[in-house]
């Protein structure tokens, strides 16, 4: 018994010298697992077929999406717990990260992406344009899904960042595999967020603000509080202004201008030949170079996406070659800039402001005189691209923190680059399920709010006075965005202006406050629960009033 001990403890001992020896080297051996074993593609394929529909028929019907990160955990804990050999191998987290990853794609894709862009043209009578929508959408998708990809851990875009539902999800997965603290104190987090959200109360909300950056979560608070409290207050409408509009499309044109002078700074630290180099030192795995050559690349792939869902939609028919030209350079900028923007809220909030953005960007599309066929089939194909960028994000942060938070770099490369080729076949697979299921959900009623909302923006016409109040009121939005620096204070206070919700704005301001009182420690993992439990019985919730 004492020999083996003694041996136990030799090749402990012998571990961990071989442990600081790879440590040392720059990498430690890991597992190879591939996103494209047969078990994880045909039982990832299933689920993401399931998601895809239950996501686009929530949508339909209740108007919001679910919450797809942690409906995607849960289901792969659930496979890994069924006691089958078939269903061991799931026990790996990295395979549970997959399963979680391509579920979660299919779910957004289908619902936010596809279904919503589809749904403006079938509101408009367009309804010869709807394939067509679908395929342009496959296309704008599965290339944004590639370039968040690319950019995820770069100056940009940094992995250490907030991305709060990604941490929630990685907590959960954490604790259903190792149990003990972790575990109680997640399901006690996902118990009180359960209960929370049936009285409705913004748990969720509170537990995004102990993971989000507490700067950016604090404008969203004042912004949500702005929205919910001026017409009571002082009798003065927000909400029939465009002012928060306005003040939306000053922050996002700083924030724009901000991220491309952090991308020069970044990149001209070092000579383009020691790229690698400096990504290393900065604790990065993309370096400043590499981010830059990918924006570019992104803006050219959507320039060819905008000629690609121009022609197939036949919008070009009676354009003049200007408009043409116009039509296509807007679409790629509205595109790679909306990337941008939602990126980087959904970064350091856990919030992204999609439909903010893409009604800002479809606006400007109406004022520059296009045709209301044209507007929706520009807000359609915005409206795919940008959302996608925070789901895959949220994705990306939870492999990250499984993967070690970037110690090993190879192994980190090596596990976002799988999670990215399965995302792109959940998003493949959640748009096909819209091309096949649209038709008949649109017809017995089930149309997105959002979807409704971007119909008649798209045939509102040009409208002067619209144009000069955005102008007026961009000016303030900006110099909020330029005094909030690289936290998107503009841009996040503009988001809770443009939402009618005064309870999360409460929420989010009580939790602010208390955080800096009691500081991260009493809510590690409870944090993650809340968030858990909030998208749990939104999901549930929204399924049940589907069928009544």
């Amino acid at each position: 018994m004492i020999k083996k001990r003694e041996k136990f403890k030799e090749k402990e001992f012998d571990e961990e010298i071989m442990e600081e020896k790879n440590s040392k080297a720059g990498a430690s051996t890991f597992e190879k697992i591939r996103f494209s074993e047969p078990v994880t593609i045909i039982f990832g394929s299933i689920l993401a077929v399931l998601s895809g529909i239950i996501c686009m028929q929530i949508m339909g019907k209740v108007g919001v999406s679910a919450n797809t990160s942690i409906l995607g955990a849960v289901f792969a804990m659930l496979i890994s717990k069924i006691p089958m050999t078939l269903f061991g191998r799931f026990k790996s987290l990295e395979r549970q990260n997959y399963i979680q990853t391509i579920v979660s794609g299919a779910g957004f894709s289908a619902a936010n992406c596809a279904f919503v862009a589809v749904a403006i043209l079938f509101v408009m009578g367009e309804t010869k344009a709807v394939l067509p929508m679908a395929l342009g959408c496959i296309f704008g998708t599965v290339i944004s899904v590639y370039t968040v990809g690319s950019l995820f851990d770069s100056p940009l875009f940094p992995a250490r960042e907030a991305w709060a539902p990604g941490v929630a999800t990685a907590e959960v997965l954490e604790a259903g595999d190792e149990g003990g603290d972790k575990a109680k104190r997640v399901i006690q987090g996902i118990i009180v967020g359960i209960v929370g959200s049936i009285f409705k109360l913004p748990v969720g909300a509170v537990g995004i603000v102990f993971i989000a950056n507490i700067v950016s979560m604090l404008a969203l608070g004042i912004g949500l509080l702005i929205r919910g409290y001026c017409a009571p207050l002082t009798g003065f409408d927000l909400g029939a202004t465009s002012i928060p509009q306005g003040f939306m499309v000053g922050a996002g044109l700083i924030a724009l201008l901000q991220s491309i002078v952090s991308i020069y700074q970044s990149s001209s630290k070092s000579k383009k030949t020691k790229a690698d180099q400096e990504a290393c030192e900065e604790g990065l795995t993309v370096s400043g170079g590499k981010t830059k050559r990918t924006l570019i690349a992104a803006l050219l792939t959507h320039v060819a996406g905008g000629v690609f869902v121009g022609i197939i939609c036949g919008i070009f028919t009676g354009m003049s070659p200007a408009k043409m030209v116009l039509w296509v350079i807007w679409t790629a900028f509205a595109s790679v800039a909306s990337m941008i923007i939602i990126g980087k809220a959904a970064m350091y909030s856990g919030w992204f402001p999609g439909f903010a953005v893409t009604t800002i960007f479809m606006t400007i599309g109406v004022l520059m005189g296009f045709s209301p066929i044209a507007v929706a089939v520009l807000t359609g194909y915005i409206s795919s691209v940008g959302p996608c960028f925070a789901d895959m994000g949220y994705d990306l942060k939870t492999g990250w923190i499984i993967r070690g938070k970037g110690k090993n770099a190879e192994r980190e490369v090596y596990g976002r680059k799988q999670q990215v080729f399965i995302e792109m076949l959940g998003a493949f697979i959640g748009i096909i399920v819209v091309i096949f299921f649209a038709d008949m959900t649109l017809k017995d009623g089930l149309i997105p709010a959002t979807s409704v909302v971007f119909a008649t923006t798209a045939e509102m016409g040009s409208n002067l006075a619209l144009l000069k109040e955005l102008a007026i009121w961009a000016v303030p939005g900006a110099i909020v965005q330029i005094l909030g620096r690289k936290y998107m204070f503009g841009v996040l206070l503009a988001t809770g202006l443009l939402i009618n919700n005064p309870i999360y704005g409460i929420g989010v301001i009580v939790a602010v406050v208390f955080r800096k009182i009691i500081g991260d420690e009493f809510m590690n993992c409870r944090d993650a629960g809340l968030i858990a439990g909030d998208g749990l019985f939104s999901f549930f919730s929204s399924l049940v009033k589907m069928f009544i």
